[in-house]
């Protein structure tokens, strides 16, 4: 599987991340009501976002999210944890500036992820925050359960405690 394939639809272009899209990613990360639910509140501070987009580049799997009709940098998510034994994959580290909340992009964003996921692997895996309500409706309207709980350290960070949600690719098909 390819965790970089260029992706796009009609609403959205997902590029591969790369070291120079750091400014214009802070850009939109620098808002703190951006992660006003997250595990890690303070992403919007400078060095702390800095230790979040170093683990994007060094997945392999990080993407730029960018509004196809102006070439505005919405956000960002990526695929981590693929397990070709399990064929698995997962989607997460998702945000997006709050000019492109409530208007689609999120779900094409996701819809384009998932559909690349599926040709190659049979469960897509998503770990939300406990405590990110706003990420758990979201992800929720595309159709994944709420199937555990646990707590993880993302990349450079502290242990939080999040919930894991799933999708199988007939149930996506099903959609």
């Amino acid at each position: 599987m390819n965790l970089q394939a260029v992706l796009e639809n009609g609403l959205v272009k997902l590029i591969p991340l790369e070291e120079a899209h750091f400014e214009g990613l802070y850009a939109v990360a620098s808002d703190p009501l951006v992660w006003e639910q997250h595990p890690n509140r303070n992403r919007y501070e400078r060095e702390v976002f800095k230790v979040f987009f170093e683990g994007a580049i060094a997945s392999r799997g990080a993407y730029l999210v960018l509004d196809k009709s102006t070439g505005e940098i919405v956000g960002s998510s990526r695929y981590y944890e693929l397990d070709k034994e399990k064929k698995s994959v997962a989607i997460g580290y998702t945000f997006a500036g709050r000019k492109y909340w409530g208007k689609g992009f999120n779900p094409a964003a996701k819809a384009l992820m998932l559909a690349h996921a599926f040709q190659y692997v049979d469960t897509v895996v998503f770990h939300i925050g406990a405590t990110n309500i706003r990420s758990q409706k979201a992800i929720e309207k595309l159709g994944p359960v709420k199937t555990g709980e646990f707590e993880v350290a993302y990349y450079g960070e502290p242990v939080r405690p999040n919930f894991i949600y799933e999708i199988r690719k007939a149930d996506w098909l099903a959609l």
